[in-house]
């Protein structure tokens, strides 16, 4: 029997999970020694988050998440990878951080955590694996309290369009599934493994759309010429820990941010 997409995407994310924990990429000596992992596009947006309850949806193995602890938050993470989860737990635990993190996917969010949150955090490189953004946004609505907040940072559109060098269009910017075998992974891209996965493009106008059916008021919304993540064929560092694709310069959004309100 074939694997289904999820399960698919979910062995994938296993793998990237081993992969991840040791890659320069991610720089968990630094992480250790105090380093918060969470940019300035999704920092502008989060504000004072001392003592609020924050669920981080798709949370890989927690360097977020705890970065989000390290600011105060009662923090809960989640992600679909029980491999992750588990070096998500070690992370925390061998960094004495207060933080849970659940095995479960992101469209059972609502139901496993609950919906007593004062804010729903989410960050680069998550809802390209999602087939039903309508599903995404009530999960966060479901879990978030009236008047909690969602703060999302993620890879512009724009970026998906192109092919992995960046020298043509291979894609739409919204539609899908886009079934792909790759060679290595965007942090350990020489590492011997082939990985299988299915994503779909989504552009802003799916995403906001389906907050806003959803009940949510966008509050405020920023896109950005640079990325934090030097994930993408060809990056240059043109500021300290900013990047962007050298053959483009600064010609398109490879970030965009957004914090919306649940009002009901």
């Amino acid at each position: 029997m074939e694997p289904t997409d999820l399960e698919t995407n979910r062995q994938a994310w296993d793998v990237r999970a081993q992969l991840h924990n040791d890659q320069s990429f991610y720089d968990l000596a630094a992480f250790r020694e105090g380093q918060c992992t969470l940019k300035q596009p999704e920092l502008d947006l989060l504000g004072d988050i001392q003592n609020k309850r924050v669920a981080h949806l798709q949370c890989h193995f927690g360097m977020d998440t705890l970065s989000l602890a390290r600011r105060g938050a009662t923090v809960t993470g989640l992600d679909f990878s029980p491999v992750a989860v588990e070096r998500a737990r070690g992370l925390a635990e061998e960094l004495g951080l207060d933080a849970t993190f659940v095995c479960a996917e992101v469209y059972r969010a609502a139901e496993v955590l609950g919906g007593d949150f004062d804010g729903v955090f989410a960050s680069y490189g998550v809802l390209g694996w999602l087939d039903d953004l309508d599903r995404w946004a009530a999960n966060i609505v479901g879990c978030l309290k009236p008047g909690g907040a969602l703060v999302l940072a993620e890879f512009h559109p724009v970026v998906w369009m192109f092919d992995d060098t960046f020298t043509r269009i291979a894609w739409p910017w919204s539609g899908g599934p886009i079934r792909e075998t790759s060679s290595g992974s965007y942090a350990a891209p020489d590492a011997d493994v082939e990985l299988k996965s299915i994503g779909w493009n989504h552009g802003t106008a799916d995403v906001l759309g389906a907050l806003l059916r959803a009940g949510m008021r966008l509050d405020a919304y920023t896109e950005h010429r640079w990325t934090g993540f030097p994930c993408f064929t060809g990056c240059v560092e043109f500021e300290p820990g900013r990047y962007r694709i050298g053959s483009l310069g600064d010609t398109i959004p490879l970030v965009y941010a957004l914090r919306a309100t649940r009002v009901t």
